[in-house]
């Protein structure tokens, strides 16, 4: 599975950024994409993640209501759509993916920086 992020960037709170994931493999069904994110001296965080078979989506609990990730099977590609954004949002973000029933996240593409100012 490769994977590359492509779409960050620097905007005020309150606005907004769409990060894509393109993705590519032999097959995507039995992955789970997700995106990550790891601010300054934090670590790595979970952010959102989408099935890609059912297009079941999960959520940290800080970004409920705000972000919100989708799958295009025609792009093969995972979105992730960033809304009011909080200078606390402020990472580099990765995607990744994992086999549904795995715990480890093996394929990971190189991060894209959110910067949000106050």
């Amino acid at each position: 599975v490769q994977l590359q992020a492509s779409g960050g960037g620097s905007v005020q709170a309150g606005g907004s950024l769409r990060l894509s994931c393109a993705v590519s493999a032999r097959t995507l069904s039995p992955y789970m994409i997700v995106w990550f994110r790891q601010a300054p001296g934090e670590q790595r965080e979970f952010v959102a993640g989408i099935t890609w078979s059912g297009g079941a989506t999960k959520y940290i609990d800080s970004v409920k209501g705000r972000f919100t990730v989708s799958r295009d099977k025609f792009k093969n590609a995972v979105d992730l759509q960033m809304n009011s954004l909080k200078p606390e949002d402020t990472a580099l973000y990765y995607c990744a993916a994992k086999e549904l029933s795995a715990s480890e996240i093996p394929y990971w593409g190189q991060g894209t920086q959110v910067t949000v100012s106050s």
